[in-house]
């Protein structure tokens, strides 16, 4: 059997792989495999041994006749024995061929059989998936259907039929009864009088049914104790209903009883209790005034201090909102414990807006605390829509019907609000439902059709032309029932203290139909609706009631039905859709299930409209001082002001129009106070009035009024020191007070009083302005105290505390006196500013410098800040710890020492304050400098203090100072080196605002420069004299100010000549731009030189130059040049873009480039080494694009490639060399299009090896590639050849050994990144190569050596009748081949006719002597030896004489059928 190999394009195909086969059938091909190896192995040894005795005969017989005869006379002697050799060769060969083709044919059948049952199952199972995604999507389709259907049934629960109350007597039992539906089922609970009832807990008592939605309680042998109030409530997931009855039990007997009563839904508020201990209250952290947004979460803190401190014992926190007590709900949470009161909102609503009180009350009294909680709204939906309402409220509920009444919302910035929705929900369930269709225009609205017994939430959403705000917060539930039920319970008072509650309908007797309804009357009219209320009909007939309300247009004598569709169970109704100005008449019919009553009497004329109008505007607004940040606004009432609800207060920045809403929530009251003002800001205010209609009119602003502090007397002086004293007199210095109060102070009031004496001694009759004084005619060795009050403008404040008793003696020391009047500035994170006075007493000699200590608040330790001393009055101390709290002391000293220490300042904490500002530096618009400083927190009584190293600034020669407002400005009239210094500046009646600045030498030369240039204005350019060459080879020359006046003015100036406006030089301005501009047609080599534009303006100069010399004015020459050429070229046909070239996805080199100006008559040509480039198609000129494609790119494609435009305009050339570094990277880019493309690596076996091969859309040598073995790079050898062909890369492995395996690796480079592709040719992979090399060359080396005809022999040979024929052929093979003719497939008989023979094994003729008609026939010649051979067939046609030759086909060399080798052949 022939080796044949598999062709390389059928092994890139999958479907030849056997991994497509299941587990079955690869058993079935080994179990086949086996069988044929075994069975070729016997039918091998049998052949073997039969040639083996069959060549053994013939041996001996020729060696018998050797020497004798030849060996073609040899094999004629014994030709019948060879007959019957050959014979049975034949035979055998023909069995063998048989049985391997019915061998054959039984597998190909068992295996199309297989093929067959896999088919087969692979239908059925795709059957089977496609019939269960089949199902499954009518499972889907069935779920979601019936999750609609549920969808559509859903419903809460629905009392059809009541409980009824009933009265009986003593041991009888009662049945109460009633109806619910709703999906899901409902679950029915029972209670008496709240109490769950419990089968189990009472067996036999009670009995429980539910049977098609009637649900029924059974009471047995009823005794007195069963008298109660009895509640079924049926719930679901969408909500909850309830109805209840009475069941009162009567005794015959008249025994004393205990009083017994209906338990009635009537909930009683608690006795207020206060708690019987005196505890004293201290608030030691207050919460503020607070802004939040809706849909935050806030908590007002207090921490408290309560004394004493009782566990078991506390007193009472309560909250209250705008006066009302707060109780927890959903929305707060209360808790007062561990030293604190909190209040906590879960989710902030408008609704919490207002003023927070909290109260802790005790038998001690009671200690409160207030501030206001501003609640904003929250971003829109909808940009412009208005916020939401607030305050819904339901009144008037009843079995079906309920008022919903709100506020509206604040409207400052968006547009003005036309209409609400309202919306409600059933508790419990989350599906909101819309209850008008068109928007209400009033703040209030009756909602009709709910159902009796549920419970219901409602919301509401303002409308404006913008869209529809966000919902209001849902209102506090409510529930659908007849609060009249309650009164029909009567309490009858017996004998022996005994109560009967008798329910009315037991007193009607036994009428059926209800009575007519009474006081029918309009309970509300508006312009869109009339809600009629009345009394219900007495007797009512023991069955629920309905009511039919009927209308009559006046004048029109026609009743019509107004709810015809629904049924009304509550005496309260709606009615809408009424004509404008038309009056009506009402009257109301009761039904129940057994008839209808008469209509009740008739109202008098209603007419639809507005009972209440919109308000009209408030009057005069009065806006006043309050605090730094907050301000009153007080205004007088509408004139016309029914009902309001509340007002809305606007503010906005003097001068911006700018409103902005104070208030989110109507106020009640006419006054109002405004926080979250900017201190120092300007406002002005207004007021609008709201009622449920709307609102009115703005009011008139007030007046605009700056946001300050209100104006009070001033807080006391302190720090009281003694300064020095005589014996006879003391001098005394003291701090101003913390707070002026709003005003200058004018003045301070000093008084003392001697030891032990209670009256107190005015010092000074008058204010005195200074804060040092000197007290005369004191007693020495006395001891005096001293206190001291400040005046404003208001009056005189509060004294300050006694000072400590200084005694009169005199001072002698040496040592200086204490200094005095510490104070701080510049107070920052890490540093502050120590000032301070010099000791009044100086001692023994002048006081020559200061010492600085400091330490924290709670230390005992001083600190020194220095161990040198300073000759200032002042100290800035660094590198303080932020957020510490420190003191500070300061000691004189003179020639005699240390003096005594003054006395400890105020503590001060390092901490920067919320928006400090700095001093800034500057120049104004006339060149001065200046030193700035702003301070928003500025009051009437503040002032600005400018310092030079912190003593104040008294030079007028030197300085200006200029403020206005909360704005200071130090000016210097002539700045000079001896200005440098530190300035300082304060601020004084203000909380330390206080700020320095160091003016250097550096800084001073800035602010000089600066000056210099306002002073002496140059015109600022925003560029340069600048040059650029324009399309046509002009050159431009330009430059740009920033601004120009009309009357400025320039020069040009070239080479120290002035040009003007010319042909040669065409210059112009634009003065609104400030460009300045020359273009010179013909620039040549005559313009080199220097460029020069000259500007003034005014008092401003400038000027711009630019130097064109040598290499630069070449390089514009030849620049202007080229583009003068290229505007030349561009006039005709030419390339917009030059030839370039890229790579397409099939790996082509595509040569591209564009062209513009083309026309019909354009001719294009390609161009290859100036010979004319042939191509398919014709380049396509009005697409501006023309593409030359060149496939698998080589070295035969090097040369220099042209494009030509050429018509009768003018001509233009593209050219692009392919050689060199361009060829180079045109194989790189190739390179990374065949790397990309790279298939994974493929093993090929063939008769010298095995090859590895990587296939790829293009490939050449040229390409950077390597092979590796194991990560070693392989040279091509003899053993391992690498090379490719166009459309792959291969490496051959010559004669593998067991060294060979391992992975092998292919890499092409793209000059940037490698691309790789590997495979491991080991363990079974190599194996199986291996095998397959092994038969490859076996069959290799077979197919070199077998008998085979190498030439002579035609296929076809026309002979005439009584010639001679001669069939010569040259024959090969290794062994020599044996060669038999046969004739029409048999032995030819050798004799005079037919003669045959074989010279040197190699060269065979055979000879047909006189041939006639009979020879005529087919001609084969067999050569064959052990390794196979072939067949040639010669058809011999023979004419007779004088006849036509035959019209045959000429003579061609014949095709040799392949005979295989024998199957003893080691070849096999």
């Amino acid at each position: 059997m022939a080796l044949v190999t598999m062709p390389f394009y059928q092994k890139r195909h999958k479907h030849f792989d056997q991994s497509y086969r299941n587990v079955q059938t690869r058993y079935l091909m080994n179990e086949y495999a086996a069988k044929m190896r075994a069975s070729s192995q016997s039918s091998a040894q049998r052949s073997l041994t039969q040639k083996t005795s069959s060549q053994g005969g013939s041996s001996q017989a020729s060696r018998s006749l050797e020497g004798t005869v030849c060996r073609l006379c040899a094999k004629r002697m014994s030709s019948e024995q060879e007959e019957r050799e050959q014979e049975s060769e034949r035979r055998y060969q023909s069995l063998v061929a048989s049985y391997g083709e019915a061998k054959r044919q039984r597998f190909l059948r068992e295996l199309e059989e297989l093929e067959g049952s896999v088919h087969l199952a692979r239908a059925q199972a795709r059957e089977k998936l496609d019939k269960y995604a089949l199902e499954q999507m009518v499972e889907d389709q069935m779920a979601w259907e019936r999750h609609a259907f549920e969808e559509r049934m859903r419903r809460a629960p629905e009392i059809l039929v009541r409980l009824r109350s009933h009265t009986i007597w003593e041991r009888m039992s009662v049945k109460l009864c009633f109806t619910v539906q709703g999906f899901p089922t409902p679950v029915v609970q029972w209670y008496k009088d709240g109490s769950l009832i419990c089968q189990a807990a009472d067996p036999g008592k009670y009995r429980i049914e539910s049977k098609y939605g009637v649900h029924t309680l059974e009471i047995n042998r009823a005794d007195f104790d069963d008298t109660a109030t009895y509640t079924a409530v049926a719930t679901n997931v969408h909500g909850q209903v309830s109805t209840n009855a009475a069941v009162v039990v009567k005794r015959f007997r008249g025994e004393e009883e205990p009083l017994r009563s209906v338990g009635l839904p009537i909930g009683m508020p608690l006795p207020s209790v206060i708690p019987y201990t005196h505890f004293d209250v201290q608030f030691l952290e207050k919460f503020g005034v607070t802004f939040r947004r809706e849909g935050e979460t806030v908590t007002l803190k207090c921490r408290v201090l309560v004394t004493p401190d009782l566990k078991r014992v506390q007193p009472r926190a309560e909250w209250y909102r705008d006066g009302v007590l707060l109780q927890e709900s959903q929305w707060t949470q209360m808790f007062f414990g561990d030293g604190q009161a909190c209040l906590s909102f879960s989710h902030l609503n408008k609704d919490d807006e207002g003023l927070y009180t909290l109260r802790i009350v005790s038998r001690g009294g009671v200690s409160d605390h207030s501030a206001y909680l501003f609640v904003r709204d929250a971003d829109p939906l909808v940009t412009g829509a208005p916020g939401a309402p607030m305050d819904v409220r339901c009144h008037d509920a009843n079995r079906d019907y309920v008022i919903v009444t709100w506020k509206p919302p604040n409207t400052t910035t968006e547009g003005a609000v036309i209409g609400y929705f309202i919306d409600r929900c059933e508790v419990g369930a989350d599906n909101w439902v819309q209850c008008n269709d068109s928007p209400v225009k009033i703040c209030k609205y009756p909602v009709t059709g709910l159902f009796e017994g549920r419970s219901y939430v409602f919301r509401v959403r303002a409308v404006n032309n913008a869209g529809i705000s966000r919902p209001s917060r849902v209102s506090e539930a409510v529930t659908a029932l007849d609060p009249a039920d309650l009164n029909r319970f009567q309490t009858v008072h017996l004998e022996g203290d005994k109560d009967l509650v008798i329910c009315q309908d037991d007193l009607e007797g036994d009428v059926l139909i209800p009575g007519p309804p009474t006081n029918v009357h309009a309970s509300e009219i508006s312009r869109n609706y009339v809600v009629l209320s009345w009394d219900p009909p007495v007797p009512r007939g023991r069955a629920p009631l309905t009511y039919f309300v009927e209308k009559s247009m006046v004048g029109s004598g026609s009743w019509q039905r107004v709810n015809a569709q629904t049924a009304v169970r509550s005496p309260r109704y709606a009615v809408f859709d009424l004509a404008e100005g038309k009056p009506y008449v009402f009257r109301v019919l009761s039904a129940n299930k057994h008839g209808l009553s008469d209509p009740s009497e008739i109202t008098s004329p209603i007419q639809a409209q507005d009972t209440t109008v919109i308000p009209s505007a408030p009057g005069k607004v009065v806006a006043s001082r309050d605090t730094k940040t907050s301000v009153v606004v007080e205004w007088d009432r509408p004139k016309h002001g029914e009902d309001l609800l509340g007002y809305y207060v606007d503010c906005s920045v003097a001068g911006s129009n700018i409103w902005e809403a104070c208030n989110h929530k109507p106020i009640g009251y006419n006054r109002f106070v405004v926080h979250g003002l900017t201190t120092g800001e300007q406002y002005v205010f207004r007021v609008k009035a709201v009622n449920a209609v709307g609102t009115s009119e703005n009011s008139q602003e007030s007046d605009a009024i700056k946001v300050q502090a209100a104006l009070t007397v001033p807080s006391y002086p302190y720090g009281i020191t003694l300064l020095n004293c005589d014996g006879h007199s003391m001098t005394l210095g003291w701090k101003v007070p913390r707070f002026s109060g709003g005003s200058a102070i004018l003045g301070y009031f000093v008084d003392k009083r001697e030891a032990q004496h209670k009256n107190w001694h005015e010092v000074n009759a008058s204010p005195i302005k200074e804060r040092i004084l000197t007290v005369e005619g004191l007693t020495e060795g006395s001891l005096y105290e001293f206190k001291i009050a400040a005046s404003n403008l208001v009056g005189i404040g509060q004294p300050s505390d006694p000072s400590e008793l200084f005694k009169c003696e005199a001072w002698t020391a040496p040592e200086p006196g204490p200094a005095y009047d510490l104070t701080f500035c510049e107070v920052r994170d890490t540093s502050l500013v120590l000032l301070w006075k010099a000791p009044v007493y100086a001692g023994s000699s002048p006081v020559s410098g200061y010492l600085v200590d400091y330490k924290e608040e709670e230390s005992e330790e001083w600190t020194a800040v220095s161990e040198a001393t300073t000759a200032n009055r002042y100290l800035k101390v660094c590198d303080l710890h932020q957020g510490k709290t420190y003191v500070f002391r300061v000691r004189a000293l003179n020639a005699s020492g240390v003096g005594k220490p003054s006395d400890a300042s105020e503590p001060v904490l390092l901490e920067a304050r919320p928006g400090t500002k700095e001093v800034s530096a500057g120049v104004d618009e006339q060149g001065d400098i200046y030193l700035s400083f702003d301070c928003p927190e500025m009051t009437d009584a503040s002032a600005f203090t400018w310092c030079k190293s912190y003593e104040e600034i008294a030079d007028d020669d030197k300085f200006r100072v200029e403020t206005v407002g909360d704005h200071s400005k130090l000016y210097f009239k002539n700045p000079q080196k001896e200005d440098l210094g530190t300035y300082s500046v304060s601020v004084s009646d203000t909380d330390g605002v206080s700020s320095s600045f160091v003016l250097d030498e550096k800084e001073l030369d800035r602010l000089m420069a600066l000056s210099n240039e306002i002073k002496n204005p140059t015109i600022p350019l925003k560029s340069e004299l600048a040059y650029e060459v324009l399309d046509k080879g002009q050159v431009r020359f330009w430059l740009q100010a920033q601004h120009l006046s009309p009357d400025a003015g320039f020069r040009f100036v070239i080479n120290d000549q002035e040009v003007s406006d010319s042909e040669k030089h065409r210059i112009k301005c634009d003065k609104s731009t400030g460009i300045i501009e020359m273009v010179m047609d013909q620039f040549t080599a005559e313009n080199e030189g220097t460029y020069t534009v000259q500007l003034h303006d005014g008092k401003a100069k400038s000027q711009s130059s630019l130097v064109l010399i040598g290499d630069a004015f070449k390089a514009i020459l030849e620049e202007a040049e080229f583009q003068r050429k290229e505007f030349l070229r561009k006039q005709g046909p030419h390339f917009a873009e030059y030839l370039h070239w890229d790579v397409t996805e099939e790996c082509e080199v595509r040569l591209v480039c564009k062209v513009a100006n083309t026309k019909k008559e354009t001719v294009f040509r390609w161009l290859k080494d100036d010979a004319l480039y042939e191509t398919e198609q014709l380049p396509d000129l009005e697409r501006g694009v023309c593409e030359l494609l060149i496939p698998k790119l080589s070295k035969k494609d090097h040369g220099e490639y042209k494009a030509t435009l050429k018509d009768d305009r003018g001509q233009d050339v593209s050219t692009l060399e392919i050689a060199g570094k361009v060829y180079e990277d045109i194989i790189l880019a190739m390179s990374r299009v065949c790397g990309a493309s790279a298939s994974p690596l493929k093993v090929l076996c063939t008769p010298e090896g095995i090859r590895l091969q990587c296939f790829m859309k293009y490939f050449t040598e040229e390409m950077r590639v390597n092979w590796y073995h194991k990560d070693a790079k392989i040279a091509s050898s003899e053993h391992m050849r690498i090379g490719g062909s166009e459309e792959m890369a291969w490496l051959q492995i010559c004669e593998p050994t067991e060294k060979d395996k391992g992975k092998y690796t292919f890499e092409i480079f793209d000059g940037k990144d490698n691309h790789q592709r590997s495979l491991d040719l080991s363990g079974q992979a190599f194996d199986e190569a291996f095998a397959e090399f092994q038969q490859l060359k076996a069959a290799a080396f077979a197919e070199k050596n077998r008998g085979k005809v190498i030439g002579g022999l035609p296929d076809v040979v026309t002979i005439m009748e009584g010639k001679t024929l001669n069939l010569t052929c040259t024959v090969f093979g290794n062994p020599d081949p044996e060669v038999v003719w046969f004739k029409n497939d048999k032995d030819i008989e050798l004799n005079e006719h037919f003669s045959a023979k074989v010279e040197q094994a190699k060269y065979v003729s055979m000879s047909i002597k006189g041939v006639t008609a009979e020879d005529s026939g087919k001609y084969s010649i067999n050569v064959k030896n052990k390794y196979g051979g072939e067949k040639i067939d010669v058809t011999v046609s023979v004419y007779k004489h004088g006849e036509e030759i035959p019209d045959v086909p000429p003579p061609q060399q014949a095709t040799p059928k392949l005979i295989p080798a024998s199957s003893s052949s080691p070849a096999q």
